[in-house]
Order: C-alpha cells, then structure tokens, then sequence
C-alpha cells in the first residue's frame, strides 16, 4: 500500500494520502501499527492509534478539500512524529466540552498523549501534527 520513504529532514516515515471521509481514520490507523512493528516501537502503539485516530478525524469533520495526507516518521532516536495535511487554513482549538458531549475531546485526548503537538499552516492548508515520546527506549 505504501513504501517507506525518507522524509526532507531524513528520517524514515511512511506517508500516504487519503480520502477526506470518516474511514480513513482506520486506514491510517493501520499504516501506524505497521511503521511500528517495523521500526520495533510497539510500545507506542495505543498511544499513536489514539492520535492517529483523533487527528484524521478532526481533519476529515473540520478541514477542508477531498484528500488529507497522513505520515508518520520518526525522526530522532525516542520520538515519534504523526502528521495529517488538509486544505484548511483554520487551526484547531481545544474544546471545553460539556460533561453530557460527546464530541469536541479529539484534540484534548492528543493534549494528554503527545509529548508536544502543534500545527503548522502553509499557502495550501494545514499541518496538525503530534509527538510522542517512547519511554522505553526501543
């Protein structure tokens, strides 16, 4: 489905582009357990299926366009670095919401996994982006 490749900054990732539709949050999970298994970090694996998960789907619900990229690398020794690319300019904001709300926890969720996340908006949409630290050293 998708070969590795070596990112700008070097590093090994894995990137593939999807369709802007609730189902690739599963597609992408899947693209990050296999980068895992690869590179023998499994210890990060709930953690990164969470994000992966929750920044799909935050671009598929608030971005914008018929695509998104998704990429996962890792570039330095303990940190792992999940990325989605939409069409958007708009960057996303952490939601207080109610108790009785089901929706607006993504990126709460994202805040409370990730080592540092961010995002970087450029001339053709958005990058949200998070890090996430292995502990363990593998």
């Amino acid at each position: 489905m998708t070969a590795a490749r070596a990112t700008s900054i070097g590093a090994p990732g894995y990137s593939q582009t999807f369709p802007s539709v609730p189902e690739s949050a599963g597609l992408a999970r899947d693209l990050v357990a296999t980068a895992l298994r690869v590179w023998r970090l499994e210890s990060l694996l709930n953690e990164a299926t969470l994000v992966a998960t929750e920044l799909v789907a935050n671009a598929v619900q608030h971005g914008s366009g018929r695509y998104l990229v998704f990429s996962v690398e890792w570039p330095a020794q303990y940190r792992l670095r999940i990325r989605v690319t939409d069409q958007s300019h708009v960057r996303p904001v952490l939601q207080s919401p109610s108790e009785e709300g089901t929706r607006g926890r993504g990126l709460l969720l994202v805040a409370a996994v990730a080592a540092e996340w961010g995002t970087d908006v450029h001339t053709s949409g958005k990058t949200v982006w998070a890090d996430l630290a292995d502990e363990a050293g593998t």
